[in-house]
């Protein structure tokens, strides 16, 4: 029985300390903010698509590899562009210049022998010009001259037409053959996914020999070891907000501790289904260590108010009630709060003395 007795009057001695807790009202300075979830991001953290379908082939990188630009993460299997690349590959190289060069050189060489029989028969025509003047054969002969001259001055100009017209498609077939080519190469590369900056590869989302496709993120990556804060604020608050505003918020990863965080970019565009906007914070103060998407309680300071007389926020009941010898109820006016203090503007004095309401 003894025993019984002494834990019951420990029980209620515990119980009066509880109840005993009292604070007096402070002067301090107090701030009006704006409350925000948020996420730890890295910075420039984007997700990698593949610009084709099909399957993984090869990963190339774990994570937490640090990549270049341009660096391949994942090969996509491609055995029908390996075709097409090779395929445009011999085509370039059969309309390759130096390989036609013969082509050319035949072609010049009867324009060539053209023009030596164009300078030919020119002579022979003179000749007979001047031998008929003296009277010297007949005019059949004359005609005849002249017109091998004629025949000879047209097979020219079409040799000369022929060359260069040779020239043109040749010069065409391979400069649109080296384009193909390009174009095989290109297509052949996109079969391997790239990283689109410097950075870390924080995640990757798809296994060897899976299916990708256009429209869902193969991995995701970002800057090492710069990091930001995203938070998501609601719309009725959001025109409260601009750049520059100083950033209180806590993490269940480092808990006690409050970090500080400046507002850097409010995106202009509202989420329709959560009726919210996104707003990145750069750290002022921020952990040892971060990791992405680590969870984020935020509180956006709107407005300080110096020496404002305050009270802890778990000694008001309700918004308008605190406790005053004990059991006493006192009604007060508050003005600002923050996620620990509010402030009193009527109905206390900094020496009052007020008793904590039991949970």
């Amino acid at each position: 029985m003894k025993p019984f007795l002494l834990a019951f009057l420990f029980l209620v001695a515990i119980s009066c300390k509880k109840k005993t807790e009292v604070t007096s009202p402070t002067v301090v300075n107090i701030s009006e903010s704006v409350y925000a979830s948020g996420i730890v991001k890295s910075k420039n953290q984007y997700q990698v698509y593949s610009t084709v379908s099909g399957l993984i082939q090869e990963i190339l990188v774990t994570e937490g590899d640090l990549v270049k630009k341009g660096a391949p993460l994942l090969s996509v299997l491609n055995e029908p562009s390996k075709l097409n690349t090779s395929n445009a590959r011999l085509a370039s190289d059969y309309a390759d210049l130096k390989a036609n060069a013969d082509k050319l050189k035949a072609a010049k060489v009867n324009s060539e022998l053209a023009y030596s029989k164009l300078k030919n028969d020119s002579l022979l025509f003179v000749r007979q010009v001047n031998l008929r003047k003296q009277g010297v054969g007949s005019v059949v002969e004359l005609e005849q001259r002249e017109l091998a001259y004629k025949n000879s001055a047209t097979n020219y100009e079409v040799s000369l037409l022929t060359y260069h017209d040779l020239k043109r498609q040749l010069e065409f077939a391979y400069n649109q053959a080296k384009n193909n080519l390009k174009i095989s190469n290109a297509l052949a590369g996109d079969y391997n996914i790239k990283a689109n900056a410097d950075g870390k590869v924080y995640k990757i989302l798809k296994e060897k020999g899976e299916f990708v496709n256009t429209l869902n993120p193969v991995a995701i990556l970002g800057d090492a070891s710069e990091f930001i804060l995203e938070m998501k604020v609601d719309e009725f608050d959001i025109v409260r907000l601009q750049e520059g505003q100083k950033v209180l918020f806590t993490m269940d990863s480092y808990k006690g501790q409050v970090f500080e965080a400046i507002v850097t970019k409010i995106e202009p565009l509202m989420n329709e289904q959560s009726r919210s906007f996104t707003v990145n914070a750069q750290f002022i103060s921020k952990p040892a260590v971060l990791y992405p998407n680590l969870s984020a309680e935020a509180n956006i300071v709107i407005y300080t108010k110096e020496r404002a007389l305050t009270i802890p926020r778990n000694y008001l009941i309700g918004d308008s009630v605190v406790l005053v010898n004990k059991d006493e109820k006192r009604r007060v006016t508050i003005g600002l709060r923050d996620y620990q203090k509010v402030e009193i503007l009527s109905g206390l004095s900094a020496s009052d003395v007020i008793y904590k309401p039991n949970p």
